[in-house]
């Protein structure tokens, strides 16, 4: 067997590591960005960042629950324009992700975003966003194809389109990105859910409801991951509920080339990359890989 590597290629981008964090968990401080490459992450991913400054929703925003995390943040962040200031390329990959409320916003964000210098744009059309001519973006495939075409004619960046699991048909969606251009399919955004208090008798988040992530949804995206490997071309990047080094390798061998961590990291810091490596590079040795691709929607296969 020739020498073990973790390190991949994904959508022209050359990684150390398949790991990285999730959009949401972080800012955008270049010195922490800069950490979670150094931790161990192949990529590091930003704070969602919109057109305009965004203060989020009133508190409480985040609960922990015994099967995950429940939050509602909404969006909180300085605007584009604050990142470019505050941002000017980096030595590392960094992957910007970004939102709008309208096409419009969705263009002019990315060409700020691109013009800072990062390496490639995550396209988050799965929050509880809303865009204004048309509903919630996610849930349509029309509309998902018409941002993601737009938003590739506005920069010459790796496109990366983030899907909710919380639509019908999921495989619709993530061809309608592939079709307008996107370089790869994020799976997936957080949930929707709620969570009450007993005695208070009322919702515990401020919004009512917010977006289930940790080992809740990780079958739900797993399932998503699985279909949409098996109806599109380009690669994917699995996210939900990635704990340990056997969940990751379940999410590649259900197709996923890549995965983010979310949960995991927030509850076990910046040592949760290295953990996952370590335990992946164990798996690939015992099954006698060389590359993480070998084994890549393997599962497929059986």
């Amino acid at each position: 067997m020739s020498k073990l590597s973790l390190a991949i290629e994904l959508a022209g981008l050359r990684l150390k590591t398949p790991f990285m964090n999730a959009a949401g968990v972080l800012g955008i401080s270049l010195d922490i960005l800069r950490r979670v490459h150094m931790a161990g992450a192949g990529a590091a991913v930003t704070k969602s960042i919109g057109p305009e400054p965004r203060n989020g929703h009133k508190n409480p925003t985040f609960i922990f629950l015994e099967f995950g995390v429940l939050n509602a943040m909404g969006l909180p962040n300085p605007g584009a324009e604050y990142f470019l200031k505050k941002f000017s390329g980096t030595d590392f990959p960094v992957i910007a992700s970004f939102f709008g409320s309208n096409f419009e916003d969705f263009v002019k964000v990315a060409k700020i975003l691109t013009e800072a210098g990062v390496s490639a744009l995550e396209l988050n059309c799965s929050c509880p966003n809303v865009i204004e001519e048309m509903g919630m973006l996610a849930a349509d495939s029309r509309n998902v194809g018409q941002v993601t075409a737009a938003v590739k004619q506005a920069t010459s960046l790796p496109v990366f389109v983030k899907l909710s699991p919380s639509v019908t048909d999921i495989v619709k969606v993530a061809k309608a990105a592939q079709e307008a251009g996107a370089d790869a399919i994020t799976a997936t955004n957080t949930l929707r859910a709620i969570a009450i208090n007993a005695e208070l008798k009322t919702p515990i988040l401020a919004n009512v409801t917010g977006g289930l992530s940790g080992s809740a949804l990780k079958p739900i995206s797993l399932r998503c991951v699985w279909e949409i490997y098996e109806n599109v071309e380009i690669p994917i990047i699995g996210c939900g509920g990635v704990e340990n080094w056997r969940d990751a390798v379940e999410y590649f061998l259900a197709g996923a080339s890549a995965l983010q961590v979310g949960t995991a990291f927030m509850t076990r810091g910046f040592s949760v990359f290295n953990e996952l490596s370590d335990g992946v590079s164990e798996y690939m040795k015992k099954n006698d890989y060389s590359r993480i691709n070998e084994f890549v929607g393997m599962a497929h296969e059986s």
